[in-house]
């Protein structure tokens, strides 16, 4: 039995894709189950689609609260069976009565070096620009447990990626995506997925 896991997106979701085409390569003790976005616009809807992935989405506006858009997500997730959770690029920043629910059971991917460039307000481009403010000759992505803390839980795993000479924010931002996030987020979720059969 493979351990399912939901995918929650906001955007793009070039992570969402990466994940799907680890399934059976690197990523072969879970395999995604759902997908579920806070944006009705997202194209990670589309990208899952075309995977025949079962998709939902939870609109925080609808639901007038917090607690209300936690609720609502935990009722989708509990009806798919859902045991692991991957944010990949969710805006969303998810209470401890959620994150509690789930104790070591969320991943998220972040595109810095934890401790670096992280934590309220750090992401996005926001995050490569710091790290190009700052001029630090090596940065990275991290995939890390979720808790109440934004980008604080505890550390699965980190890429480290060089910053070239000429690095915009844009360039950067590609560079971290393909050669740390999208190569550590299948293994990390794999490294979760086995250690709970």
């Amino acid at each position: 039995m493979k351990t399912k896991i939901a995918v929650l997106v906001s955007g793009g979701g070039t992570n969402l894709q990466a994940l799907i085409d680890a399934q059976g390569k690197v990523l072969n003790s879970g395999e995604i189950a759902l997908v579920v976005s806070n944006n009705a616009g997202a194209y990670a809807l589309e990208r899952a689609k075309k995977a025949g992935i079962p998709t939902a989405v939870v609109l925080k506006k609808e639901c007038g609260s917090q607690e209300a858009f936690e609720g609502k997500l935990k009722a989708v997730l509990t009806e798919y069976g859902i045991e692991v959770i991957i944010l990949a690029g969710f805006m969303t920043i998810l209470s401890e009565k959620f994150t509690s629910s789930y104790p070591r059971r969320i991943l998220n991917v972040h595109p810095s070096l934890i401790p670096s460039f992280c934590g309220e307000g750090y992401y996005g481009l926001r995050v490569h620009e710091a790290a190009l403010r700052y001029g630090v000759k090596v940065t990275g992505a991290t995939v890390h447990f979720v808790n109440e803390i934004p980008d604080g839980g505890e550390i699965i795993a980190q890429k480290a990626v060089y910053i070239e000479p000429g690095d915009t924010p844009e360039i950067l931002q590609r560079r971290v995506m393909e050669q740390a996030e999208w190569v550590l987020l299948p293994q990390a979720a794999e490294t979760v997925c086995a250690g709970l059969h």
